[in-house]
């Protein structure tokens, strides 16, 4: 049944207040519960409005029910009752949001015979039991102006006032007061709103979360806007200032933008359940489900979601901000400034003050080179600052799509100034630097979901640049100033496209490395700094990486970290940049104790890097590890199994075994349970051994020892297995097969002995090197090839409690070079003379 029916059938039978507002109560919940299928039909401006003229509907209805109370069959006309009730705010404006705070204000001229305060106590109250959450003021329309002036919030509300219901009257008079409070102190309030407005975007920076109510480009400043120009102008519509303060073309572009961030407030407040103008990454999926945006694949609608926002609200910076400064300039205009400002004419039309650029208003723009020479001149001086008049004359300049070699090289120049990210910064709130630096394209207003980031990629890599030019650091300002023009240019050019390569499917760091190659190329860096660039950003990530992931103690961990730089210079380059990186990522995330994990990190691998075999031994190794990523059966291994292969220790057992052979090799380790064995005799006797349990290696080598040993190796794999290969020169028949795995099985009593015969070696042939790293000493030995010599060395470190962690032995010619890795475990270094005096013929 029709609603105003069944209040007429209540008012007809004299019910009570309460159940007038019951029944009311129950309407507006059921049109609340409707409102996501009305949000479906109707979104954008037309929901609010529609929102806003459904809650006028019912409070005319509450105005209309407390008349017929009053006044009952004496009811006078409208008009003749001196009460109007006026909508202020977002109600006002007819931007109601679904759960936005109603907020009315109540009229009134007193006048005898009419019980006014009663009418109003009554209104009031049916409202209020019918559940709506009013936000309301009462006042008599001749102390408006005095009310307006205690309280510059309240003027604002009343600026965007709007007749609901009521006395026509009272409502022309409330109009006269309101063009008087329009027209009273225009400087001052519109100084006032412009502090009010630094001030709030101070409170709500753009981030990953962006307020879109109070935030930069949100409705503050669209409303901003028309505040300053219902005062200046008196209009009642922003509209009425297109084609003589507004361009057409701009005011579309910022209606567009306006009317997306209608959409997606209240799409938020439906799917939050509540008042909520931040959109916070959790209720991203419910609005871009309420939007209907790329159905099908929720990561890419929430993404485009997201960027639209971002985009939108830039829009609406980009042109608000020029706006109010037309608006607001003669409220701003000084002429005692005159003097100052003609002597810092940069040309006709544009000024400097206080190190930022000024244009003045609809001169005709020259060539967006003319304007990026300008800035390159101007920010050798000082970090300039673009005013959005300036920024506006950039806008209306043509980036050509095929840039000239001055072109070309004004951007390069650009890397080269002192002040680098203020003329990116100007790129940007200009809308050009897309246009320009073309890697950055598909990152602008780009969102990043990794809860790490605060910003979208487009700020964090102007931040990531900004950071560069400021730095400050005690140990990176020197690195950084080290380096010569060209490679400081370079690493600005890195900082800003460092993370082009987001928003792809393949890895961004090969994606933007590729990116690089191309552009700095084409920017006309050498061969040589593309290639360092390249490197940088394919490896950006790998400071922060390492310091979190793995242990910087550890001195493998350090070579693997160092083996793709290098050079110390690479390192330097690199510790600036995830320096910069890390601090632009947001307020706070570089703090004290990344910074002391850093340095660790970086003086560690210089030390490493002045040791050039074991940087080329990992280097071989991380080779070997990218192809057994590649191999199908390696990528078919649970992450587990995968990470265990990739961190055995022996950079040997990588660099001597092809992928293929590392994979076989570690799938059947992976199943031994105490030891296991496999022989072949095909041409030469080979023998594999996996082992969790000690073997007796030199009671094994000397039961062996009629046979030729040409090749040992010895390696650590992963749960305490060790592997061991064994090749001899000589091969056996099949019926020896059984004693020669008796053999192996008896090794694994570590009871048995066997009487070896002393090798003879001299001094000179063996070396031992204690310092070769942290973790592991070597030791090599260079002699004659004589028949149970590995037996021997390796029964003589089993008695010591010597653990050998890799071993290659090799036999050519009669000669043998055999090669040891060992544990420091305080074993082998402290014995170093006793080992000498044991293994040589002088013992």
């Amino acid at each position: 049944m029709d609603l105003n029916i069944e209040i007429e059938s209540l008012l007809d039978q004299d019910a009570p207040d309460f159940k007038i507002s019951k029944l009311l109560k129950q309407a507006v919940k059921a049109y609340l519960d409707n409102l996501e299928e009305i949000f479906k039909e109707t979104q954008g401006k037309a929901f609010l409005v529609h929102h806003t003229r459904k809650i006028d509907a019912f409070l005319s209805i509450i105005y209309k029910v407390v008349l017929r109370k009053m006044f009952r069959e004496f009811q006078p006309m409208r008009n003749s009752v001196p009460i109007a009730l006026v909508a202020l705010g977002s109600y006002g404006r007819e931007q109601l949001c679904v759960y936005s705070d109603i907020d009315l204000m109540i009229v009134y001229k007193k006048t005898p015979g009419y019980n006014i305060e009663e009418i109003i106590e009554k209104i009031l109250y049916i409202a209020w039991d019918a559940g709506f959450q009013l936000g309301h003021r009462v006042h008599e329309v001749s102390e408006l102006p005095e009310v307006a002036q205690s309280d510059i919030t309240i003027k604002t509300a009343l600026i965007e006032s709007r007749f609901i219901i009521g006395s026509n009257f009272i409502w022309m008079e409330t109009q006269r007061q309101l063009g008087y409070i329009r027209r009273d102190h225009p400087n001052a309030y519109v100084l006032s709103k412009l502090e009010e407005s630094r001030a709030r975007q101070e409170k709500y920076p753009l981030s990953m979360e962006p307020n879109i109510k109070e935030g930069i480009g949100g409705m503050r400043d669209a409303n901003l806007v028309f505040w300053i120009a219902s005062v200046r102008h008196n209009v009642f519509r922003l509209k009425e200032l297109v084609g003589s303060v507004i361009d057409e073309a701009d005011y579309t572009e910022y209606r567009t933008a306006l009317e997306f961030i209608f959409r997606v407030r209240a799409a938020l407040h439906l799917s939050a359940g509540k008042k909520e103008d931040t959109l916070r990454l959790e209720h991203v999926p419910g609005v871009a489900a309420l939007l209907g945006i790329g159905k099908g694949d929720p990561k890419k609608a929430q993404r485009e979601l997201v960027t639209r926002t971002f985009q939108s609200l830039d829009t609406i910076r980009k042109k608000t901000s020029y706006w109010i400064g037309v608006l607001a300039k003669p409220y701003l205009f000084d002429a005692a400034h005159l003097p100052l400002l003609k002597k810092e004419f940069v040309e006709p039309g544009i000024f400097r003050c206080q190190d930022t650029l000024y244009a003045r208003r609809q001169m005709r723009p020259k060539s967006f080179l003319h304007y990026l020479k300008l800035m390159l001149k101007e920010a050798q001086r000082f970090a300039l600052v673009a005013d959005p008049s300036f920024c506006h004359l950039i806008d209306r300049t043509e980036v050509p799509k095929t840039k000239g070699k001055q072109l070309i090289g004004a951007i390069r120049q650009i890397f080269h100034s002192p002040y680098s990210a203020s003329i990116v910064e100007a790129l940007y709130k200009s809308g050009k630097l897309s246009r320009a630096i073309t890697p950055m394209k598909r990152v602008m207003y780009l969102p990043q979901f990794d809860g790490y980031h605060h910003f979208p990629v487009d700020i964090h890599s102007i931040k990531t640049l900004a950071e560069l030019d400021r730095l400050d650091h005690e140990i990176l300002r020197p690195l950084f100033e080290k380096l010569d023009r060209d490679s400081k240019a370079m690493l600005k050019l890195v900082a800003l496209l460092h993370d082009a390569g987001k928003g792809r499917i393949r890895d961004h760091r090969e994606v933007g490395a590729d990116l690089f190659r191309v552009y700095a190329a084409k920017l006309g860096f050498g061969e040589e700094l593309v290639k360092e660039g390249t490197l940088l950003i394919r490896h950006h990530t790998r400071m922060t990486k390492t310091i979190h992931n793995e242990d910087i103690y550890d001195e493998s961990t350090i070579s693997r970290f160092a083996a793709p730089l290098s050079t110390q210079k690479m390192l330097d380059m690199l510790f600036i940049l995830t320096y910069c990186d890390v601090r632009a990522v947001g307020e706070g995330v570089y703090n004290a104790f990344t910074d002391r994990m850093l340095k660790t990190l970086y003086f560690a691998a210089s030390e490493i890097l002045e040791k050039p075999a074991i940087i080329d031994e990992t280097a071989k190794r991380l080779r070997r590890e990218r192809a057994l990523r590649k191999l199908s059966g390696f990528q078919e291994l649970p992450r587990s199994m995968q990470r265990k292969i990739l961190s055995i220790e022996s950079n040997l057992f990588f660099i001597k075994h092809p992928a293929a052979e590392i994979l076989r090799i570690c799938l059947e380790a992976r199943g031994v349970l105490d030891y296991g064995m496999r022989i072949e005799t095909k041409e030469a006797l080979r023998i594999e051994i996996f082992r969790k349990v000690p073997i007796n290696l030199g009671y094994l080598l000397g039961k062996l020892s009629h046979l030729e040993l040409v090749g040992m190796e010895i390696f650590k794999l992963f749960d305490g297995v060790k592997y061991f290969v064994l090749e001899f020169n000589d091969t056996i028949a099949p019926d020896e097969v059984p004693t020669v795995e008796k053999i192996i099985h008896d090794s694994f009593d570590m009871e048995k002995s066997i009487k070896l015969t002393r090798p003879k070696i001299r001094p000179k042939e063996i070396t031992i090197d204690c310092e070769h790293s942290k973790t592991y000493a070597t030791m090599q030995i260079k002699t004659s090839n004589q028949r149970g010599l590995m037996a021997y060395v390796a029964h003589y470190f089993d008695k010591l409690g010597i653990d050998i962690a890799s071993a290659v032995i090799t036999t050519r010619k009669d000669r043998v070079n055999d090669f040891f890795l060992i544990e420091k475990n305080g074993r082998f270094c402290t014995n170093r003379e006793k080992i000498m005096k044991e293994l040589t013929s002088e013992g």
